[in-house]
């Protein structure tokens, strides 16, 4: 059975919650990690569920619920309830754009209007998560390490790819790992102390993705990750996570605000990187032209 960590001071808000759940990690038991990964994955959803409605979504009883939260120091389920529905009312805004998505949705709206209304609320749930000094260093890590490496897989191939295009154009040795053929491994050999490895990953998750980011890090890389919740396997092994809302219209997640977090990332570096960056791109200019790349318009 698991050991018991020594104890520490209650919760007092839903980040304090967060990283005691990462600190606790390993030691809980297997429905208690099943219960910590739906309170990371879901604060909203858990403001409002009673214990048997949160037991049963999770496949425990009643009496473990209660006993996991007061194990936290919590003053029992309903202290739980009270930090999740605190973080909800830290974004009051947000959660009023999320009640009327829901509305639109439950209300069978046009396809294209529910997708839209999504997306929004997607962007600015996705952007109202990150810390400033959490992104002033993961830019800064994206523009001086000697080398970006980054890698996403099937669905998340196509933002990891973006995110290599755009940070190629700004600055030298940026690899975009795709690992194909079975060449992951020659690819991961390149991975050295102090460069920076982004992973992009939503569930479920990709098993090489995964275990490429943990090598990395143990590399000792500087580890970004793009992920979905806090529950993710990447979390683990980054020094920067990145919790980006994917909810869609149908059976398929969206990508769209991936998209915008890679935009400002990119953003990000080509101002850390000033001059620089201005003379990388001078150059690309000059290639496209001189190997007539794009198509001119006719005068």
């Amino acid at each position: 059975m698991p050991s018991t960590p020594p104890p520490a001071p209650a919760p007092q808000t839903y980040d304090e919650l967060l990283a005691e759940l990462h600190r606790r990690g390993r030691t809980l038991t297997p429905s208690q990690r099943r219960l910590a990964e739906r309170v990371m994955a879901d604060p909203e959803g858990i403001a409002f569920m009673t214990v048997s409605e949160l037991a049963h979504a999770v496949g425990v009883n009643e009496a473990t619920v209660v006993r996991f939260a007061a194990g936290l120091g919590l003053d029992g389920y309903p202290g739980l309830t009270r930090l999740c529905r605190e973080r909800l009312r830290e974004q009051a805004q947000l959660l009023s754009r999320y009640h009327n998505l829901e509305q639109l949705t439950a209300e069978g709206g046009d396809p294209l209007e529910r997708a839209v209304a999504l997306d929004r609320a997607n962007i600015a749930r996705t952007f109202a998560r990150v810390a400033p000094e959490q992104w002033r260093e993961t830019v800064s890590a994206l523009a001086d390490a000697p080398n970006v490496h980054v890698m996403g897989l099937r669905k998340c191939h196509a933002p990891a790819y973006l995110l290599g295009y755009l940070l190629g154009m700004l600055r030298e040795d940026v690899r975009t790992i795709s690992a194909g053929a079975g060449g992951l491994t020659d690819e991961l050999r390149r991975v050295r102390e102090g460069d920076c490895f982004v992973a992009v990953s939503i569930h479920r998750y990709s098993a090489e993705t995964v275990k490429a980011l943990a090598w990395a890090r143990s590399r000792g890389a500087r580890c970004v990750a793009l992920t979905d919740n806090p529950g993710s396997p990447l979390t683990a092994s980054a020094h920067h996570p990145f919790y980006v809302d994917a909810a869609g219209p149908s059976v398929l997640r969206s990508m769209t605000a991936f998209t915008a977090l890679v935009q400002a990332l990119a953003t990000g570096v080509a101002q850390e990187r000033g001059l620089d960056a201005r003379s990388t791109l001078l150059r690309e200019e000059e290639l496209l032209e001189e190997f007539g790349v794009y198509v001119t318009p006719e005068s």
